[in-house]
């Protein structure tokens, strides 16, 4: 199993990045994906969630209208849309698949929120 995390770096508060969790070694399409993100001294925060098929999705607050997360189960990826971020947005942000008692996760990408 792998869900390889990309798209992360250094960008202007205001800005957008779009972040990509290629998956592979087990069924992406049976499985819930969400984002996580971890700011330094801080605990592992929950983000975005999307249902298998796609048709749910669910946002912490503070990313409401920032963040999409979104999903082609044809190419096993799941994505974030980040827009409007902000400084305190700067973390390791983490891929997790979920489904029954397994679930998988990514090694991070990091976004650094700065000017």
């Amino acid at each position: 199993v792998h869900l390889v995390e990309s798209g992360g770096g250094l960008v202007q508060p205001g800005g957008s990045l779009r972040l990509s969790c290629a998956a592979s070694g087990f069924t992406f399409s049976s499985y819930v994906m969400s984002w996580y993100r971890q700011a330094p001294g801080k605990e592992r925060e929950w983000v975005a969630t999307i249902t298998s098929a796609g048709g749910s999705t669910n946002y912490v607050n503070s990313v409401k209208g920032r963040f999409t997360i979104s999903r082609n189960n044809d190419k096993n990826t799941v994505y974030l849309q980040m827009n409007s971020l902000k400084p305190e947005d700067t973390a390791v942000y983490y891929c997790h698949a979920t489904r029954l008692v397994w679930h998988y996760w990514g090694q991070g990408t990091q976004v650094t929120v700065s000017s």
